[in-house]
């Protein structure tokens, strides 16, 4: 039986956090933008101080674990 969890949480939250996908922090002309499918140096480093604290959090101090099979 292998853990699934951990490839869920990363894969997930990479999809959620990727930047200017759903949410863009900071946005180019305001604080939050939504949608707009765009990108800039700061957001990419903002959204990935963000994900490495999410994986941290449901990986370490959660233990989400998925078994399968």
């Amino acid at each position: 039986m292998s853990d699934w969890g951990p490839v869920f949480v990363a894969v997930v939250l990479f999809i959620l956090l990727t930047p200017g996908l759903l949410i863009q922090v900071p946005g180019r002309n305001r604080f939050i933008e939504f949608g707009n499918f765009q990108t800039s140096g700061v957001s990419v480093l903002v959204h990935s101080i963000i994900y490495f604290a999410l994986i941290c959090i449901f990986l370490l101090a959660i233990k989400v674990h998925v078994y399968l099979g």
